[in-house]
């Protein structure tokens, strides 16, 4: 995790967690040796400023994307996912087991057939954590290894060209589990886990509408960036070098300088030096790494995640997302997962030169729609010009609206002065209008967070709205072989929705599971 500073303080609170019988067998090597992954005052004027809305008009937009706009603002980040260094640290923060007898037996035959290019110690730390990756936290690592297998091509392919070693590729492994929107505890972000202001000096962007720790490729273009700085400030003893990716090179240096000691595992057996995170940190990386490189002997069953494929469509103004969504004929969700950087529902209002990734073979509609469009009608914004007398905070207040997020919308300072006629993107969203659906009224307010808006149809022979049945709320028990998309299928529903409804941050469910479900198929809770 990378930390301009010190890592963060306390680490995470004792957890009920007893890690004995976490030692699971590790399987011996097979002898022929299996290839390893590829892998100012207000004036006196009207009670509250003007805004002038730009509308969204479409012809057809999800139910699910009308939902989603009711129950957010429009402008609300969005959501992030849990760093994968939240999920392993609490274990560790326990006293781990050493290591069985099959263990170091198996990691010795396995280091003899694959070659890693940052040396692997077989150290009783680093086979504790072999044995804990293939015991309780095997899960995790599993998961984490079929996700990454979409990002691993690309992060090998820049660090052989970047002259790193390719071992390192595995670092996001432990960091993120390859989650592009994972965010910590201590607000480092993406799959390599950036502290926002070593992602600035890195040359990464950060702003009100984008965070480009969140896109796998720039950010890991940062990070080779990065570990080549710390490499050469360690001269060379990636040991060192991934501890201060923890915990931050002047730490480091710091706990060197008191201790006397330039070697890593020298430094951390004494608890004086180095926090204990820190510590476990590049055991930890380096246990994932050997498993990494040959996870079937270690008993690994990756589920490969399939990679999206994906256009760039280049963009000189800013545009609503779920205008993007309808045009592809997708949903929100999947323009959302392929532009991850982006914090909000629209694209960066400041940027006249914009490359937005959209499904593989919609780049064509989505260019062509966009050439017939009216460029000022795209985006969801709200505009406010600016009369005399008034500043930030004046309208921020009237508006309802944070000083800082009005700011930073609009690329300025909290404490900028504004003038006269200057025209400021308010931050939230316009109401929303369908011209083929004109029943169904533009979200007013933030309705109770589980409960959809009700929906409406045009009857064709009288001419006028008839609503339909309201959705009613169940309870599903999960059954043995449900997955999100049965249950989905099921209801008529999706599985955007599903999660959003349960607050799920993945798609895994367990069987006896309860999940909320809104249905306008009247049907009954199911026990």
């Amino acid at each position: 995790m990378l930390r301009p500073g010190p890592a963060h303080a306390g680490m995470i609170g004792a957890l009920s967690v007893v890690l004995a019988g976490c030692a699971a067998r590790v399987p011996t090597p097979s002898e022929a040796p299996v290839a390893p992954v590829a892998v100012v005052a207000p004036a006196p004027v009207e009670p509250a400023p003007s805004v002038e809305a730009d509308p969204i008009v479409e012809e057809r937009i999800s139910d699910d994307d009308v939902t989603e706009v009711a129950q957010g603002d429009g402008f609300d980040e969005q959501r992030q996912e849990t760093a994968g260094i939240d999920e392993v640290l609490p274990v560790t923060a326990f006293e781990v087991p050493g290591a069985i007898p099959e263990t170091p037996q198996a990691v010795a035959a396995d280091l003899e057939t694959v070659v890693h290019d940052i040396d692997i110690p077989l150290n009783p730390r680093v086979l504790a954590f072999v044995q804990l990756f293939t015991g309780r936290l095997k899960a995790f690592l599993e998961e984490g290894l079929g996700r990454g297998l979409q990002y691993l091509p690309m992060i090998q392919g820049i660090f052989r060209a970047e002259g790193l070693p390719v071992d390192l590729a595995y670092v996001p492994l432990v960091e993120s589990a390859f989650k592009p929107t994972a965010l910590s505890r201590a607000k480092a972000k993406g799959i390599w886990q950036f502290m926002r202001g070593t992602a600035l000096e890195n040359g990464l962007k950060h702003d009100w509408y984008i965070d480009e720790r969140a896109e796998p490729e720039k950010a890991t273009r940062a990070a080779a960036k990065y570990l080549k700085t710390l490499r050469d400030m360690f001269d060379g003893d990636w040991h060192l070098a991934l501890a201060s990716y923890n915990g931050g090179p002047a730490r480091v240096q710091r706990a060197m300088k008191q201790s006397g000691r330039s070697d890593f595992w020298k430094l951390a057996a004494s608890g004086r030096y180095l926090p204990r995170e820190t510590r476990d940190y590049v055991p930890l990386i380096l246990a994932a790494i050997v498993i990494a490189r040959n996870p079937a002997v270690y008993g690994f069953e990756s589920p490969f995640v399939e990679p999206m494929q994906y256009e760039t469509v280049p963009l000189s103004t800013p545009i609503d997302l779920r205008r993007i969504a309808e045009w592809a004929g997708t949903p929100v969700q999947t323009i959302q997962e392929l532009n991850p950087e982006l914090r909000r529902w629209t694209t960066p209002v400041g940027m006249t030169e914009y490359g937005l990734k959209v499904p593989a073979g919609t780049g064509a509609i989505v260019q062509e729609r966009l050439a017939e469009a009216d460029p000022t009608a795209l985006a969801p914004l709200d505009w406010h010009t600016v009369k005399k007398g008034e500043t930030l905070l004046s309208i921020a207040k009237a508006l309802k609206v944070s000083r800082t997020d009005l700011a930073e919308a609009n690329y300025l300072s909290p404490r900028a002065k504004v003038s006269p006629g200057q025209r400021l993107v308010v931050p939230r969203a316009p109401a929303l209008v369908l011209a083929a659906r004109p029943e169904v009224p533009p979200p007013a307010g933030d309705p109770p967070a589980l409960e959809p808006p009700a929906a409406a149809t045009v009857n064709p022979a009288a001419g006028k709205p008839r609503p339909e049945p309201q959705p009613v709320q169940i309870a599903y028990r999960v059954k043995r072989g449900d997955t999100l998309s049965s249950i989905a299928r099921l209801y008529s529903t999706t599985v955007a929705s599903l999660k959003r409804w349960n607050r799920l941050r993945s798609n895994s469910i367990q069987v006896g599971q309860r999940l909320t479900i809104f249905t306008t198929r009247g049907a009954m809770a199911t026990n």
